[in-house]
């Protein structure tokens, strides 16, 4: 795990105009061959979830899960590690609003774009519904979060909006929060609610 660590952050080193050696000379090492591309780190942790769930190392299949820090950041990302730089396989998993931004960014790489797996509204809101937001609100009591979560609901800005969006909107106002629940929504998901996007792409890899 350590070492698709290192990969990741010499492609993040990488794309802002960095050296591409050691993220090359890792690929190699690692044997790595596909790239799932996502938006931000509880994509990430989402992806990383499902897979421990189901038994599945991606590091040791040759899969990283790379988060680029929002969508825009797409086009550089298929360009380094896609048919024009690495040559490793691009998987993408996105929102429904980000979608143009992966189809030019993948278009541009010329990698195919039957490998691009959208989010309807985002990762957050499917998995909210996967669940129902009562058993959301149950991991976020056992979590430690249901006084904050309270508090949240009570905030003038907040009331009169469904549950959903208040939970959704909830998970983001946290540092750190929406990463953590990336996870925990996908560990609490039982074997049928798995989010068609989600279960997908990881059925893809």
């Amino acid at each position: 795990m350590a070492e698709i660590r290192a990969f990741r952050d010499a492609v993040s080193g990488w794309a802002p105009g960095g050296p591409g050696g050691p993220a090359s000379d890792l690929a190699a090492g690692l044997g790595v061959r596909t790239a799932v591309l996502v938006e931000g780190l509880s994509d990430l942790a989402a992806v990383e979830a499902l897979a421990a769930r189901r038994g599945r190392d991606l590091a040791a299949e040759g899969v990283c899960v790379v988060s680029m820090g929002g969508a825009m950041s797409v086009g550089r990302y298929a360009g380094l590690l896609g048919p024009p730089g690495l040559g490793l396989r691009l998987v993408g998993l996105c929102d429904e609003g980000e979608q143009r931004f992966f189809d030019r960014g993948l278009q541009r790489a010329r990698a195919p774009h039957r490998d691009i797996f959208v989010c309807a509204a985002d990762l957050e809101d499917e998995l909210i519904r996967a669940l129902g937001p009562a058993r959301v609100a149950e991991v976020i009591r056992a979590e430690g979060d249901f006084r904050a979560w309270q508090t949240f609901q009570h905030q003038p800005a907040h009331q009169g909006r469904p549950r959903q969006q208040q939970l959704r909107r909830f998970l983001g106002t946290k540092k750190g929060r929406k990463i953590r629940y990336g996870r925990l929504l996908v560990e609490a998901l039982e074997p049928g609610q798995v989010p068609a996007s989600l279960d997908d792409l990881l059925m893809s890899l």
